[in-house]
């Protein structure tokens, strides 16, 4: 199958706007796999992975400090609630239980009062207590973008997928917000995806992780 340029900027033209939708960050261990899984989420709108939750200025892959990898998405809230998002998040891991390595801690942050009173509520409703879970829930108070070969890891992985991207125009910088590029991620690493995004599934999917 061929993905057509024009269909990837339909599908953005299309898209929510910033000012539609809502930004949710949470640090799931390997930033590449749970960017793919919630790129592929209807009402997830565009996504992107990066650094937070720690101290040093700057930090980059190489020289990461204290910080965790973390993954932001765009969401509308008429279509997915920060609530359902966070319960995605804890049934990808167990709150019980912590990587060692901060750069691949279990972290959920709440950017706004109205996120951690939702968050709280959702530990409360489950019987997770924030004190007793090994799980950070921490307020988000700076996010940093990851390296550009770190975003959309796995449509990157698909030269057949990239290309159109470059075809329609597109730079490292719209294709890391780009909507189409976020369901065409979670495509290429074997998630489910609407059928109706008009744009075209890959051939073949193709898992990869680290």
């Amino acid at each position: 199958m061929t993905l057509r340029p024009a269909a990837i900027r339909d599908h953005d033209r299309r898209a929510p706007g910033s000012d539609e939708t809502e930004t949710a960050t949470f640090g799931l261990g390997c930033f590449w796999g749970p960017d793919a899984a919630f790129g592929a989420l209807d009402g997830v709108v565009r996504t992107r992975v990066g650094y937070a939750g720690g101290t040093k200025p700057d930090p980059s892959y190489h020289a990461l400090g204290d910080h965790t990898e973390v993954f932001q998405v765009d969401y509308d809230p008429e279509v997915v609630s920060y609530t359902d998002l966070l319960d995605r998040a804890f049934r990808r891991h167990d709150p019980h239980s912590q990587p060692r390595a901060t750069q691949y801690q279990n972290v959920v942050f709440a950017a706004t009062p109205a996120q951690r009173d939702a968050l709280d509520a959702y530990l409360g409703a489950n019987d997770l207590d924030p004190d007793g879970i090994q799980t950070r829930v921490e307020r988000l108070s700076r996010f940093s973008l990851a390296e550009d070969y770190h975003q959309k890891y796995s449509l990157r992985s698909r030269e057949q997928l990239v290309a159109p991207f470059d075809e329609a125009g597109y730079d490292d910088d719209d294709l890391r917000e780009s909507p189409a590029a976020a369901v065409l991620n979670g495509d290429a690493a074997g998630h489910e995806v609407a059928t109706d995004t008009g744009l075209e599934p890959a051939d073949s999917r193709t898992s990869r992780s680290r």
